[in-house]
């Protein structure tokens, strides 16, 4: 029977240690693949699921987020949103245990249109493959993956103290370089 790895006091909330569940991924290994869902599409009869080969042949930005409900991860996915209009070559997704409700909401609120809102609500399996899935939350900690056209991972940053932002400087530093390497 698999076993998770878990990664205990891996990350902080508030200085309090939690336990990641997934493999910490390196740059180089290939991005695991995963299925997760698009909030427009809910309402069909068997909501179309986003993979990872869909955006194939671009360079794809990953970020992740605990909650879109949260002044913190707002933040985030603004900051991404603003940064897809400049980068036509990337796609770019946010991804949250968020259900797809809210996250239909907050698109709409926010007029989110340049990034994909995604949802891993229903088995976590995108937290456990990318080892952001927080055991004693069941919520996705916050991260950035920056994955190449070939889907190999060329930039991961798993922040520590979830309750900061990401260091936006690095990761648009790093996003620059890798989309320039892609044309």
């Amino acid at each position: 029977m698999y076993s998770p790895v878990e990664r205990k006091g891996a990350i902080t909330l508030e200085g309090s240690p939690l336990t990641l569940v997934g493999p910490e991924l390196t740059v180089g290994q290939e991005a695991p693949d995963f299925r997760l869902i698009a909030p427009h599409k809910l309402l069909s009869p068997a909501p179309p699921k986003v993979a990872l080969a869909e955006g194939s042949g671009k360079v794809r930005l990953i970020s992740v987020v605990p909650s879109l409900d949260t002044p913190v991860c707002d933040v985030q996915t603004e900051t991404f949103e603003h940064e897809a209009g400049r980068f036509s070559e990337v796609v770019f997704y946010t991804v949250s245990a968020d259900l797809p409700f809210a996250q239909n909401r907050y698109a709409s609120q926010r007029k989110i249109g340049n990034i994909q809102l995604l949802s891993d609500y229903r088995d976590l399996s995108f937290g456990a493959a990318y080892g952001v899935l927080i055991k004693e939350l069941q919520l996705l900690s916050r991260a950035v993956f920056i994955v190449d056209a070939a889907g190999t991972v060329r930039y991961v940053h798993y922040v520590k103290e979830i309750s900061q932002p990401i260091d936006y400087d690095e990761v648009g530093a790093a996003l620059g370089e890798i989309a320039a390497r892609s044309h």
